[in-house]
């Protein structure tokens, strides 16, 4: 049990184990499973889209069925193959490929799956989609583009982590529309980058921030086509505060509806003290936020600390040491328990654990979004 600060008691958390572990003898697994989208499908079965990691840092996206014991909980998988692989250009960075990390969420208007995920070329990580009826067969869309904003532009950048609602939210102008949390990665924001400044440190919102962006309801029309990746009416929703995020904070699990408002977790990026020569002195931790149900870019609750960090020994030593990721929610409306959260995430970026997750009776008034340009 994550237990030792408001965050944790309010959301108490209990790990269920590990689900999912390279397979031996496996090519595909060979450097890792990890980082895995979730979605119950049309018979109601839960399956796991994990990024499985072959030789090189080469990366499909593939299909698992999770098994259940009596209790309810996730014991196990079983592989039914391969989602996504690198075959266009924007998949492919010189002699490997990456479709990295997904998300799946079942978006109600379109009546589909719509998956993200990150695309790496020789340009580097991009957001790409892809729907599916039946979580089986997948149409690629194409990598999404993004409308500038009061003179920042976000085409060309790295961006990764993206998140999509289920339902019509209102865009900036009051106009139902898909919404999409993303985290772009400007030149000089990236964790191994700002590990070296000291602390206290600048932030720069414009460039540190989770965004929250809108694809307009008459792109909806066409869905199996570049235009419905065209992204607009950008807005601000959060910047590194705490400690524990200094360095880093990012989308993890897609927003799923409670009785606050849509929660989600999002990773923070820290420095750890390990004093082992050539160390990577990174940490990956896990923390909660709540938007509101009808303006999602208010913030009603956000984790003083995280409710998930590295704890147990194959969170602190795996192929990268010292990280939980998750990226995975199933809400137990199965179980009438719709309070449960199963949160599946990446150990170690080497197997996929899940963790149980209490949405708690009521929140605390503590929203901090961001602050304004200065000192965290």
């Amino acid at each position: 049990m994550s237990m030792g600060d408001e965050s944790s008691i309010l959301f108490a958390t209990e790990r269920l184990g590990t689900v999912m572990a390279p397979e031996a003898g496996n090519p595909f697994e060979l450097e890792g499973v990890l980082n895995p989208a979730a979605a119950r499908g049309p018979d109601g079965r839960l399956y796991l889209f994990p990024r499985l990691v072959a030789k090189g840092n080469y990366s499909r996206i593939g299909i698992a069925r999770v098994r259940f014991d009596g209790k309810g909980d996730s014991v196990g998988v079983e592989r039914l193959g391969i989602a996504l692989e690198p075959k266009e250009s924007y998949e492919h960075h010189g002699q490997g490929g990456g479709c990295e990390d997904p998300r799946v969420t079942f978006v109600e208007p379109l009546k589909r799956y719509v998956m993200t995920y990150t695309a790496f070329s020789p340009r580097g990580p991009r957001i790409a989609l892809a729907t599916s009826e039946d979580l089986i067969h997948w149409t690629r869309l194409g990598l999404a583009a993004f409308e500038p904003r009061n003179g920042v532009s976000f085409e060309g950048i790295d961006n990764k982590d993206a998140l999509l609602f289920p339902d019509l939210l209102p865009d900036a102008n009051g106009e139902p529309a898909i919404a999409m949390l993303h985290r772009p990665l400007f030149p000089g924001t990236q964790a191994h980058e700002t590990v070296h400044e000291p602390e206290p440190r600048s932030v720069d919102i414009e460039r540190e921030s989770i965004w929250i962006s809108y694809c307009s309801l008459p792109n909806l029309e066409h869905q199996d086509s570049p235009r419905f990746c065209r992204f607009h009416a950008h807005h601000l929703l959060a910047s590194p505060v705490a400690d524990w995020e200094r360095l880093k904070i990012g989308g993890g699990t897609p927003p799923v509806l409670t009785r606050h408002g849509w929660l989600f977790l999002y990773h923070g990026v820290s420095e750890t003290t390990s004093s082992a020569p050539g160390a990577r002195r990174l940490r990956y931790a896990a923390g909660v936020m709540v938007l509101d149900r009808k303006h999602p870019r208010e913030i009603r609750y956000r984790s003083v600390e995280p409710v998930l960090a590295p704890e147990t020994e194959q969170e602190r030593v795996g192929i990268i040491d010292n990280v939980v990721f998750p990226t995975a929610c199933d809400q137990r409306l199965d179980l009438g328990e719709a309070n449960r959260l199963d949160i599946y995430y990446g150990m170690a970026d080497t197997r996929i654990g899940v963790a149980q997750l209490l949405v708690p009776e009521e929140l605390p008034l503590q929203a901090q979004a961001h602050q304004e340009k200065g000192e965290v």
